[in-house]
């Protein structure tokens, strides 16, 4: 728990993508313990909260301002209860979990983060690619495109990232098709650049696709994806991309749990590596 309070806490829990399995140990059984739990039933499947236990208070936050809420907070120092405030994914991306722990203190209550995972992890996961693939992408970047309702710090654009070549996840950018796939090959992304675009991922009525990046504008508005949608970018992404066997498992590498074989570790060296 963060801050010395005297009672009650909020837990801000990372529901994962949608499918129920998908949340955590730890999230699950916050739910199961609340006193009190605020979801989106437009971003967390139901399912994520059946689990409540008998009495507990549950609020539908889709159409709720933070002044709506923080009177749950509020209850929840008065009587020392616990809330399990659930949100979408992990609740540190895109979550607006930095301006509640802000009321949380203004108010007197303790709070707590459980981590989730994230659309973009369990995209890469239905789609059987590794977004960090040895020598081809060693990196991820993760944003969203400018220009929306939201401002972006100005030295943050889609078109500066892309500029890096590596692995791409965008959030928030779904309704603006166009404009990110424009963005996207301006930075320097080839036209042939493999995409990937989970809808609703995890959930029963998932859609997992694969095009090319200059495909991407036209695959999104035939599909007419505009929210509940992450779009992975990146050669990393292929079907069948260049696989680099990675030093970790190659006999001629040396770590701390295991010695090199002599030729194995030759040959790495005679490839610029460090053996």
């Amino acid at each position: 728990m963060t801050g010395d309070y005297p009672g009650g806490l909020v837990v801000f829990v990372g529901a994962g993508p949608g499918a129920p399995d998908l949340i955590t140990l730890r999230g699950a059984s916050a739910i199961a313990q609340a006193d009190i739990i605020i979801w989106a039933s437009s971003l967390v499947a139901p399912d994520i909260v059946a689990g409540h236990k008998p009495g507990a208070l549950l609020v539908d936050s889709a159409s709720a301002s933070l002044e709506d809420i923080t009177p749950l907070y509020e209850r929840a120092r008065d009587e020392d209860l616990l809330v399990a405030r659930v949100h979408t994914g992990d609740p540190a991306i895109y979550g607006a979990t930095a301006e509640q722990r802000d009321v949380c203190r203004r108010v007197g209550v303790g709070f707590q983060s459980i981590p989730g995972v994230s659309a973009f992890s369990a995209a890469a996961a239905a789609a059987e690619v590794e977004i960090t693939l040895p020598e081809v992408a060693q990196s991820l970047v993760l944003t969203r495109l400018e220009g929306g309702r939201t401002p972006m710090p100005p030295r943050e654009r889609v078109r500066d990232f892309a500029r890096h070549g590596t692995t791409m996840a965008l959030y928030l950018s779904a309704a603006r098709h166009r404009a990110l796939q424009d963005e996207l090959l301006a930075g320097g992304y080839p036209p042939g650049t493999p995409v990937i675009i989970g809808h609703k991922v995890s959930w029963a009525d998932e859609v997992l696709l694969r095009c090319r990046l200059d495909e991407l504008s036209a695959t999104m508005k035939d599909h007419r994806f505009w929210k509940h949608t992450v779009i992975l970018v990146g050669p990393a992404l292929a079907e069948a991309p260049p696989i680099r066997r990675s030093h970790l498992y190659h006999p001629g590498f040396r770590h701390e749990y295991r010695a090199a074989e002599p030729e194995a570790a030759r040959a790495l060296r005679d490839k610029g590596a460090r053996a």
